[in-house]
């Protein structure tokens, strides 16, 4: 068996980051077990693989409390091959999580027997605690500034606690997992709905809450999140951020218990996967009565939830501190950009800007400028011609964490005016129009402080740095040192005219020291 992972070559690519060794994590729940390895253990996460395969451990735990043979013998078939997997990807550390089917069974020390002979590794059964424990760290991760309370949804139970200052309390964990209500219920919605009501009178739901947000983590939950953004025509089909209404989604939930309970089709069933879609009425009927009961105002989603909180505690508090979003784009400029080191000029040659033409900026503003800056030459690959519309994919559909829906239209933008000029002529990007007309304003700005920075540096190092502003009543002035006069020409000044024009100065110039 040598052949597949004890070769001498290594197979790392290019185009993935020198020297990361990849982490994974097995995770083995109540509906599915999952494998993802991910490039490397840092702050912000990039997976390399993720696959799950459905094996329904916690079906019928209600009933006789064991997991059924059939259910573990699949789950132990896909292991295998998962085990096989990490193996040919050279995995350096492999963390093996089990959560409440697998904590609940009267069988389960046999089960993690066999996942631990496999693996080779030690099985982390979590408590409830530690499940929403772990579950709240995860949406720390994605949204680093996150205040609210966050609900898991699995299988088998549902995990709330509140988040505050990147910290969580008031960890509780119910019998509420979408097969298991499914089981309770005896797969009727409606009947699940009030098991759920009941269930929840003694969840600290509204009592603890520190704000009107409810986070909802789970495949059920995220499949819910999926059929909502369809049957809204929402431009961005992405759930990590997904933010709504309260009222919205219990509508939603609402119509779908009822369509369940009278056995019809749900709305947007069609957008859910085979194996989740009739699990979905009471992943609703939870959702439905989680939001009411603690009076929320929102609802966002997570896409990442127990098994990135399990790596981001692993982290040392000054990585904990690092900002997922910044990291995320500066492994992008390393593998993507002509040169990173001109993306580190490029953000001192905006910060000029801002500093001489005093311009309002909140932190925020700030930090999606810099992002911006690491990211403005991703797209140089491609055709001249879908320069920006490649670009404008790798940002908006990217993994990045740490930046919500408008965040990414805004930096979509700012791509598309540094491409193909203000007007953002033959760019047909929806998203767009989840920024704000200030965020919109303010991404035109930069990118066409972009336009002007690109002709003087073709994208290297050493020029920007040796360039100043200065504003002088009604005019923008571009200072050169004597030694670069050459770059003012007639390209230049155009640019710097219409950068002026939209930084609503009067006029520009151009003036070597």
């Amino acid at each position: 068996m040598n052949q597949y992972w004890g070769v001498d070559a290594d197979p790392t690519a290019q185009g993935r980051i020198k020297g990361a060794s990849p982490v994974a994590v097995l995770d083995i729940g109540s509906n599915s077990v999952r494998l993802v390895v991910y490039e490397r253990h840092a702050r912000s996460l990039t997976p390399l693989y993720n696959e799950k395969v459905a094996c329904a451990l916690g079906r019928g735990m209600a009933a006789n409390g064991r997991l059924a043979d059939e259910n573990v013998a699949r789950a132990l078939t896909a292991i295998k091959r998962f085990a096989l997997v990490a193996r040919l990807m050279r995995t350096g550390q492999v963390h093996v999580l089990a959560t409440s089917a697998v904590r609940d069974a009267s069988n389960r020390d046999a089960f993690v027997e066999a996942v631990e002979a496999i693996m080779d590794v030690r099985v982390n059964v979590l408590s409830g605690e530690e499940e929403a424990h772990y579950a709240a760290l995860g949406v720390v991760a994605g949204y680093p500034d996150f205040i609210g309370m966050v609900g898991d949804l699995g299988g088998g139970s549902l995990e709330l606690s509140s988040i505050a200052d990147g910290s969580d309390t008031n960890g509780e964990t119910y019998e509420l997992g979408v097969i298991r209500l499914q089981d309770d219920s005896g797969g009727s919605p409606t009947r699940a709905t009030e098991i759920v009501r009941s269930r929840l009178r003694s969840a600290s739901l509204n009592a603890n809450r520190r704000d009107g947000t409810f986070c909802a983590i789970g495949g059920t939950w995220r499949t819910l999140a999926k059929i909502h953004q369809n049957l809204r025509g929402y431009p961005l089909h992405m759930v990590q951020h997904y933010t709504v209404r309260a009222d919205d989604m219990i509508k939603l939930c609402s119509e779908i218990v009822s369509a369940g309970g009278s056995n019809k089709s749900y709305p947007g069933s069609e957008h859910a996967s085979s194996s989740r879609r009739e699990l979905v009425p009471f992943g609703a009927a939870v959702l439905g009565e989680v939001l009411k009961a603690g009076r929320f105002d929102r609802v966002t989603f997570s896409a990442l939830g127990v098994r990135e909180g399990f790596l981001f505690s692993l982290l040392a508090p000054d990585e904990q501190r690092i900002d997922p979003l910044l990291q995320g784009a500066e492994e992008m400029s390393v593998l993507r950009s002509r040169s990173p080191a001109h993306t580190r000029d490029l953000i001192e040659f905006t910060d000029k800007f801002v500093a001489a033409a005093r311009l309002e900026e909140t932190n925020e503003q700030m930090r999606l400028r810099r992002v911006a800056c690491l990211l403005a030459d991703i797209g140089w690959r491609a055709h001249p011609d879908y320069r920006a519309e490649q670009s404008i994919d790798s940002v908006a559909y990217s993994a990045l964490n740490g930046i919500d829906h408008p965040g990414r239209a805004f930096l979509s933008e700012v791509l598309a005016v540094r491409y193909v000029g203000i007007k953002r002529k033959g760019v047909a990007a929806p998203l767009l129009s989840l920024a704000d007309s200030e965020a919109s304003a303010r991404a035109k700005l930069i990118g066409a402080l972009f336009r002007v920075a690109y002709p003087m540096s073709a994208a290297m190092p050493g020029v920007l740095p040796r360039v100043g502003f200065r504003v002088e009543g009604a005019t923008l002035w571009l200072d050169l040192p004597r030694d670069l006069a050459f770059l003012d020409g007639e390209h230049l000044r155009g640019r710097l005219e219409q950068f002026a024009g939209v930084a609503q100065f009067g006029s520009s110039a151009v003036k070597i020291a």
